[in-house]
């Protein structure tokens, strides 16, 4: 397991204490989250053979301020990082996995793109991703998009008060699995509001009956990240950020904020699919 990439997950205690948000604060969120869904849906609009990754990046910004909210991620340092993040979007192409930072790099058709975007409205944060097909898509990365995006609806199926995050893991996981491809282990979910990362670390895979259990009021992001290939994948040193699939294989990601209630996931950012 690569250790830059497990600094976060080593960070927080095992007995994690549960950030519970008042109602208000989930209100806000949800303000915030309905701002994210709508800009994300924008930017997403202007993916496309020929349009350079920065382009969608000063898209992203542009609205986030006109929004009158702030970037999540542009100079946000995680620990596990040896510098600030220097954009406010993510957009990894292909086996690109998570974090890429953009700049020059060119669309193409036949591409893959996850596009992962984070804002703070009144001083909350709420984060979302999804992926995109550039162009035509094939019948591989079609299957490979759907099965990421039913094993998120997996997982939140199975949010609600008292549940333990290895059953939510393991409803993800089998999804996934049960498809022949694989969950990447050495990123996950995370609790968001106060900060864009607050615990806990929420592994995409099981066991069932381990790890704590969800409680009302709690905050979080499900984000499977699925690779056609196996699920090692290794940090890029070029950039410092850029996951990659160890093999070369394409990875999807999808990701959206919630809230936990006693009736099940109370979605926050809404993903369009």
């Amino acid at each position: 397991m690569n250790r830059a990439l497990t600094r976060f997950a080593e960070r927080l205690p095992t007995k994690f204490s549960v950030k519970v948000k008042t109602d208000r604060e989930i209100a806000i969120m949800r303000e915030g989250g309905q701002h994210l869904s709508d800009i994300l849906h924008k930017v997403s609009e202007r993916v496309a053979p020929g349009v350079s990754t920065g382009t969608l990046d000063r898209l992203a910004r542009e609205l986030i301020e006109q929004a009158g909210d702030k970037p999540a991620f542009l100079h946000y340092k995680p620990d596990w990082a040896n510098k600030p993040y220097p954009a406010t979007l993510c957009v990894s192409v292909n086996d690109e996995v998570v974090h890429s930072i953009p700049g020059k790099r060119i669309l193409e058709e036949g591409d893959i793109v996850g596009l992962d975007l984070g804002l703070s409205h009144k001083g909350l944060f709420v984060d979302m991703a999804l992926t995109l097909a550039v162009g035509a898509m094939s019948e591989a990365d079609e299957r490979l998009m759907q099965t990421t995006k039913s094993a998120l609806s997996a997982g939140l199926g199975m949010v609600r008060t008292g549940v333990r995050l290895g059953d939510v893991g393991m409803a993800v996981q089998s999804v996934a699995e049960g498809a022949g491809f694989s969950i990447v282990r050495d990123l996950g979910g995370h609790g968001v509001g106060h900060k864009i990362h607050e615990a806990p670390f929420i592994g995409h895979f099981g066991p069932v009956g381990k790890g704590e259990r969800l409680e009302t009021g709690q905050t979080i992001c499900l984000e499977p990240m699925v690779n056609a290939g196996g699920p090692r994948v290794i940090f890029d040193q070029s950039n410092g950020y850029t996951v990659r699939t160890a093999d070369g294989s394409r990875s999807a990601h999808y990701e959206v904020t919630l809230a936990v209630t006693e009736r099940g996931a109370d979605v926050l950012t809404h993903i369009f699919w």
